[in-house]
């Protein structure tokens, strides 16, 4: 499927905010963020490194039988954590993400957030890819390493302009398990406001995912949006379809329907992964993001998952 060329508006406007995240980022990412990062998205397995002699208590299953024999004493294989790793940031430009009723709007939210661990994959030598998408793919970055390689990624978070604006990620799930090769951290970083949530196409996609790869769905909440204001009669207008609604705000029926609703949404999503065994990382827009990965991935650890 051919993708859309990049449309890219590199202003001094968005270069400023990409220096201030990568230098907000750094010192967390090395003094915090990239401890929890290693320990819980380990590498792809172990490889040989070397041989030493038997020691007392050393598992006999790692003795090297050629080298014993060879040198008339038993000496041990030794292995290290082969530390690559490939992640992929699935990140949902939709135009539900314009809404924000913090001092950032939610696509800039969900920007940062994938901005910040692309910056710990890179400071783990690890290769970091990105897909943006809304009801379409609107762009693949094949994953690559390096700090030229990531400043690209945050430049595409920051100044990239969909075509699309409906939400479609059950076709951004099929997209990566094609493009990905390897077992991978996959994070998709949603408001995860979708008709296709009931869906069973999603729910497919994601089993398919979190089957091959470690899955990691950020839910990006905005308090604000989860309740109607008593504002008598107020039009609403829906970002990704355009169509407008007028609603009386003033009647309570209609807030507490307004509000079931979402949270029949929220717990469907949440109902989703739990059957799939995927932990779900829930980011508040209207407070600091950080906070929140940093005690997902120490939760993660804790938890040995």
């Amino acid at each position: 499927m051919p993708l859309k060329q990049p449309s890219h508006v590199f202003s001094k406007e968005i270069a400023a905010q990409v220096r201030r995240i990568e230098l907000r980022t750094r010192g967390l990412v090395e003094s915090l963020f990239s401890g929890e990062y290693h320990s819980v998205f380990k590498g792809r397995g172990l490889e040989f490194s070397d041989v030493r002699e038997y020691q007392p208590g050393d598992d006999i299953r790692a003795i090297d039988w050629n080298v014993t024999a060879r040198r008339g004493q038993l000496f041990m294989k030794e292995y290290v954590e082969e530390r690559e790793l490939t992640a992929l940031l699935v990140v949902d430009l939709s135009a539900s993400k314009e809404f924000g009723t913090g001092a950032k709007s939610n696509a800039l939210v969900a920007s940062e957030i994938a901005a910040i661990l692309a910056f710990a994959a890179t400071r783990n030598n690890d290769r970091v890819g990105l897909l943006l998408v809304t009801d379409r793919v609107e762009m693949f970055v094949p994953p690559d390493s390096g700090r030229r390689h990531v400043m690209r990624l945050v430049l595409e978070l920051l100044s990239f302009r969909p075509s699309g604006r409906g939400t479609r990620l059950s076709l951004a799930l099929e997209y990566a398990t094609r493009v990905l090769k390897r077992r991978s951290a996959v994070f998709l970083v949603s408001d995860f406001l979708l008709d296709d949530a009931s869906d069973p196409e999603f729910t497919r996609a994601a089993g398919r995912v979190s089957h091959d790869h470690d899955l990691v769905p950020i839910r990006l909440t905005d308090p604000g949006g989860a309740q109607l204001p008593d504002v008598g009669l107020l039009v609403l207008v829906d970002p990704e379809t355009g169509q407008r609604h007028v609603v009386n705000t003033g009647s309570a029926r209609v807030r507490a329907a307004y509000t079931s609703k979402k949270a029949e949404q929220h717990a469907m999503l949440t109902a989703i992964f739990r059957e799939l065994q995927v932990d779900i990382m829930e980011v508040d827009t209207t407070q600091d993001a950080v906070p929140a990965l940093i005690g997902f991935f120490r939760q993660r650890e804790c938890h040995g998952r």
